[in-house]
């Protein structure tokens, strides 16, 4: 019997955690598989091996484990796939089959274009967008961060659009902020590359908050968030995944 293990990255803030139940919850509803069971990678429950094993009592046989995050990096090519091997060696006989984040995706940009929308702001012909990734060491992160900045570039008509990070590497935010107010750039659209809200959208507000007094405008979008596009994109991992054509999602087997 198939199951999914959605895996969520977790939040110390209740409202992050509640907001990715909730996504999962409405997504469950369009995909037709009779076991779905999420889990969180760190900082709530249950565990991957408490979702694992949830899977296991209702009877399956074989698992889609979907890592719930937006782009590739150490938790969804090291971190998850040690977890989910640990408990698997308990459970031999079934099958599992890996997927991918959402990574790059042209429904991902018409997202960040209606959250820029969502501000109300007339967009100025010369107006840029800080593109605010959460940050990893590993360099596949600002490679495809670097690729949807350059799509909404393109697709929104903006005259540029540059991306920094809250962690792990470069350019920072502070970087980034200080590398916009040096620009000739009247408007910049701040914009959250954030599954959910917590510490991080905070940091960017603070941050926002010290700038002073500027003669640009700086406006702050909503954060990415757990979008019904998003659930689109799931939707088809799942269905990659258990029809055995996920070799597009760089798919690994651990049976």
């Amino acid at each position: 019997m198939d199951a999914v293990l959605y895996i969520c990255h977790g939040s110390r803030i209740k409202e992050g955690c509640t907001q990715a139940i909730e996504f999962i919850e409405r997504c469950k509803k369009t995909i037709d598989i009779p076991i779905q069971e999420l889990c969180f990678l760190e900082l709530a429950p249950p565990t991957i091996e408490q979702g694992f094993e949830r899977c296991i009592k209702q009877g399956a046989t074989r698992i889609a484990v979907v890592p719930v995050l937006l782009l590739t990096a150490t938790h969804a090519k090291k971190d998850i796939p040690e977890e989910i091997q640990k408990v698997h060696r308990h459970y031999p006989q079934v099958e599992v089959v890996y997927g991918e984040p959402f990574g790059v995706d042209n429904k991902i940009v018409d997202i960040l274009m209606e959250r820029i929308h969502q501000t109300n702001v007339s967009k100025d012909k010369d107006a840029m967008v800080l593109l605010v990734g959460r940050g990893s060491s590993d360099p596949m992160v600002k490679q495809d961060l670097n690729e949807i900045a350059d799509r909404l570039r393109k697709k929104a008509k903006f005259q540029r659009v540059e991306t920094c990070y809250l962690a792990a590497t470069k350019p920072t935010l502070t970087d980034g902020l200080k590398q916009a107010q040096e620009t000739a750039h009247t408007q910049v659209f701040v914009l959250p590359y954030l599954l959910f809200t917590g510490v991080l959208m905070n940091e960017i507000k603070e941050q926002l908050a010290k700038l002073g007094t500027t003669n640009q405008q700086f406006i702050l979008t909503d954060y990415l968030g757990y979008h019904d596009g998003l659930a689109q994109i799931l939707k088809l991992r799942v269905h990659q995944l258990l029809s055995d054509k996920g070799n597009r999602y760089n798919v690994y087997r651990y049976a």
